[in-house]
């Protein structure tokens, strides 16, 4: 029987105030929201034009001139909306506030009598809408919009963008479902269901998460409707990559109950994934649950990197095979990681099972954390973990392999999904029930968490990233009601200690990977929790063959890499012993202060190739090394440049 699920704490109830996550945290208000800003309105030289602003003021009629960019380009002014939502309500800010509003008055006069909006189809041909549900990204870049509605009237209480987006969502009602009359399609990109959740849960309407509902049940039943859409004489094509369409790029090959391995783009994979768990949840529907956690657990086992990145394939941001996990060529797209994240973020909830928490850590302090630069000015789209700038080349199969960061995207989804990502932090934090504060991820601050009996106040100290020490105080209590606290055990913890108030604590129940600690009431203040986090050497699965014989470093949630700016070029000729010591340092200047790993290696030579022959029968010669590690999420901060995860391994 699927319960009632974990909560979240509302973000104005949480203040980070962390070592290592403010040097992100801070990018979002003081840079992102600002320099995405300029580029939304084609201001700053040298950069990728948008014409997003554009867009809408001539779908408004206060402009005069052609459509550009993407066909889902609103969207990213919807996550710029999202991301600035998340912002005021962790903190009050009047000038951005303003300028959130007069963006949002201007989506309401681009906005068609009937509800309608989408500037490219308003702008290029009207005549056009819901003609291409394969391609046309109509109904993802509403759910953009939705969620970004959502998110902005929950923090201001502000109902101008809710009342915009139910008027859009309401004319999709009537366009879509089961009746007859009705179209009977679905997304081609999925990420409408869940922001039709949302908005359910905002305004207690019930048509929306119906129809939510309908797009999923209706995914892959019958003949396949991209298919047989492609077959009107009213469609026409966007995308030339879509000839040919393969209809597990978008899930759509047979019925999502009925699936049992991830499939085809990655994005939309796991957007679909965080409905069906919703409507999973809503429903109290079982059996959908259980296909949430078979595809759940096909994704984490069999097709994800150690850097929590998903989607391996360079064609097309999808998945391929089990255990096909290239590192010089794969995709991993930054989205995809943050789809992964909101996935298991809320199969958590549901399950209050910690170890959908160890994959979101992993994929937030890794892939989504490489997606951008420590000035928050440049932002990866791809996240491999090899590279070598010299191949990274136009029209060859890794011309997607970007060498250094990118200013911005013609297809610009990452950029501002980092914004809204980083600026939500705190949903991931923590959780709740009725009695008891879940602790996820273990981030310095303070969160005031409203229980049954009361409210409480935390101030967290968390030094995770380097000696594992942590300390929770109870700041203030409402009344002497006792409560719980579940402490997540993260699955590379193999050690740990933990004191309540200076006396250690045994015998507490460890389930799902939550450590439970009852019956804490008025006179407790601190607890206190030592985890054991060396650095350690990982290894894959034989199957994973691309890193057989090959081992990668990781210290707590982090990977570590090798870059040539400290370990010198033709880093895969680099092989090291796993039968050694590894020194630890904290830098205090290097990237804002982060723990590297020094360790030794053997580096294969060219001594007896000074001919440059290309093959020969001559013996390999060796020279040993020192080598230094950094984390993977800052790799490419300091020029480009050559990066390794995956080391070989000398016996």
């Amino acid at each position: 029987m699927i319960k009632k699920p974990l909560k979240d704490i509302p973000l104005r109830r949480i203040h980070i105030r962390d070592r290592f996550w403010d040097r992100y945290i801070h990018l979002v208000k003081e840079v992102l929201i600002p320099y995405q800003w300029d580029i939304l309105n084609d201001r700053l030289e040298g950069v990728e034009t948008s014409h997003c602003i554009q867009n809408f003021k001539i779908a408004a009629g206060e402009a005069s001139g052609d459509f550009e960019g993407a066909v889902f380009q609103d969207t990213d002014v919807a996550k710029w909306l999202e991301a600035v939502a998340y912002v005021l309500e962790a903190s009050s800010d009047d000038d951005l506030e303003t300028l959130a509003d007069e963006t949002i008055n201007l989506i309401g006069r681009a906005q068609c009598e009937d509800g309608y909006l989408n500037t490219y189809f308003t702008i290029k041909d009207p005549s056009l809408r819901w003609t291409n549900l394969k391609e046309g990204h109509e109904l993802y870049t509403a759910g953009h919009m939705i969620e970004a509605a959502v998110a902005y009237y929950e923090a201001t209480g502000k109902r101008e963008f809710l009342n915009i987006m139910e008027s859009f969502a309401d004319l999709i009602c009537q366009i879509f479902g089961p009746e007859d009359g009705k179209c009977h399609g679905y997304p081609g990109h999925q990420e409408i269901e869940l922001a039709l959740v949302k908005l359910y849960r905002v305004t207690k309407k019930q048509k929306y998460v119906e129809l939510a509902k309908y797009f999923i049940e209706q995914r892959g039943t019958g003949e396949n409707y991209f298919l047989e859409e492609e077959k009107r004489p009213e469609y026409k094509q966007i995308f030339p990559e879509f000839t040919g369409y393969d209809t597990k790029y978008s899930q759509s090959h047979i019925p999502v109950r009925e699936q049992k391995t991830a499939e085809g783009h990655a994005v939309r994979a796991v957007y679909m994934y965080c409905a069906m768990a919703d409507l999973a949840q809503i429903y109290g529907d079982e059996e959908l649950l259980e296909v949430c956690q078979t595809l759940w657990s096909d994704m984490v086992r069999r097709r994800m990197y150690i850097t929590g990145s998903i989607g391996s394939s360079g064609l097309l941001e999808r998945f391929t095979t089990d255990y096909d996990l290239p590192n010089n060529c794969n995709y991993s797209e930054t989205c995809a990681s943050i789809g992964l994240a909101l996935f298991g973020k809320r199969m958590t909830q549901i399950t209050k099972d910690a170890s959908y928490m160890d994959v979101v850590e992993r994929a937030l302090y890794n892939t989504v954390l490489s997606g951008i630069a420590l000035d928050g000015r440049s932002f990866f789209y791809v996240n491999p973990l090899e590279v070598w700038p010299d191949n990274c080349i136009e029209r060859t199969s890794k011309e997607h392999v970007k060498a250094v960061r990118q200013t911005w995207f013609g297809v610009a989804c990452c950029p501002p999904n980092i914004s809204r990502t980083l600026a939500s932090m705190g949903q991931y934090i923590y959780f709740t029930d009725e009695d008891t504060l879940y602790i996820n991820l273990y981030i310095s601050g303070t969160v005031s968490a409203e229980l049954a009996e009361g409210s409480v106040e935390f101030e967290v100290k968390s030094d995770l990233t380097n000696s594992g020490h942590i300390e929770i105080d109870v700041v203030k209590q409402e009344n002497s009601a006792s409560y719980n606290l579940a402490f997540r055990i993260p699955d590379y913890v193999k050690k740990y200690t933990l004191l309540r108030d200076g006396k250690e604590q045994t015998g507490c129940r460890l389930e799902k990977g939550y450590l439970y600690i009852g019956n804490i009431t008025e006179g407790e203040t601190k607890i206190v929790i030592d985890f054991e986090v060396p650095a350690r050497f990982v290894r894959a699965n034989p199957k994973v063959r691309e890193d057989a014989g090959r081992v990668a470093l990781a210290k707590g949630p982090l990977v570590y890499c090798l870059e040539e700016v400290d370990n010198g070029a033709n880093l895969p000729a680099v092989f090291v012993n796993c039968n050694q010591e590894l020194h630890e340092k904290y830098e205090e200047n290097l990237f804002g202060g982060v723990t590297t790993i020094a360790l030794r290696g053997m580096r294969l030579t060219d001594e007896k190739w000074q001919d440059d022959a290309l093959y020969g029968e001559r013996e390999n010669v060796f020279q040993e090394v020192e080598l230094k590690a950094v984390p993977y999420h800052c790799w490419n901060n300091r020029g480009a440049g050559e990066m390794l995860v995956w080391m070989k391994e000398w016996m």
